[in-house]
């Protein structure tokens, strides 16, 4: 496993339960963890099997959170395009 990987795992592991408002907090503690996290990251290794509802419900909390896309490759070898979702605001953007 790599750095980050490991990051977002200990994440899911300090942050237990499948409710809105837990898998909410996993993802924000990602973004301000590491920056950014993305769809796959949220459904593969934060339990969030569908990221978009959290973040729209960040961004209506008032959450500036910005969504860029990227090619990313999986497991089976194939890219896909996925949404990488980032605080804005941060001091070390």
């Amino acid at each position: 496993m790599s750095a980050r990987t490991d990051a977002l795992a200990a994440i899911l592991h300090t942050m237990p339960g499948n409710d809105c408002a837990i898998q909410r907090g996993r993802m924000l503690a990602a973004m301000e963890r590491l920056g950014s996290v993305t769809t796959y990251e949220a459904s593969r290794y934060l339990d969030c099997y569908d990221p978009r509802p959290r973040i729209h419900e960040m961004r209506s909390a008032g959450k500036r959170i910005k969504t860029v896309y990227r090619e990313e490759q999986t497991e089976s070898g194939v890219y896909h395009r996925v949404g990488v979702y980032l605080l804005e605001g941060r001091t070390d953007e």
